[in-house]
């Protein structure tokens, strides 16, 4: 056989390797959001809505998001993008010396009084030259 052929054939082998790889990645990960899609469950739509998860109806594909209380939306099932889980804050141990900052100057990096390379003249401007006029 020809190298070129093998080297071809291992190129299909690997790629379709990576494909049944990223499906069966895709469908754990879609069973896991659905494990964790039951009413009561903080969510955000692929559209950036929060809310309460009301009731789920797979045979509509249809699901009852509660977003401010008393306000629900209807919405196709495959918009819900996530569950979202609570944070915790951890608390940082920091100390606050004082409640105002202090302020001072930098006199390494300070502006000169005094213009450099001529950037301000107090000269007059020399007169234009007065325009020629056009021949008639």
């Amino acid at each position: 056989m020809d190298p070129l052929t093998i080297g071809l054939f291992a190129l299909i082998a690997v790629m379709i390797f990576f494909m049944f790889r990223n499906s069966r990645k895709r469908r754990q990960e879609a069973e896991e959001l659905a494990l964790k899609m039951v009413p009561g469950a903080e969510i955000m739509t692929q559209h950036g809505i929060y809310g309460t998860l009301v009731s789920l109806d797979e045979e509509k594909n249809e699901a009852i998001i509660e977003t401010t209380p008393g306000t629900q939306l209807r919405v196709h099932r495959q918009t819900l993008a996530r569950v979202v889980e609570p944070e915790v804050a951890e608390e940082e141990d920091t100390e606050v010396e004082s409640s105002e900052p202090t302020y001072s100057l930098n006199e390494d990096t300070a502006i000169p009084a005094e213009p450099e390379f001529g950037e301000r003249s107090d000269e007059a401007k020399p007169k234009r030259a007065p325009r020629k006029k056009a021949a008639e």
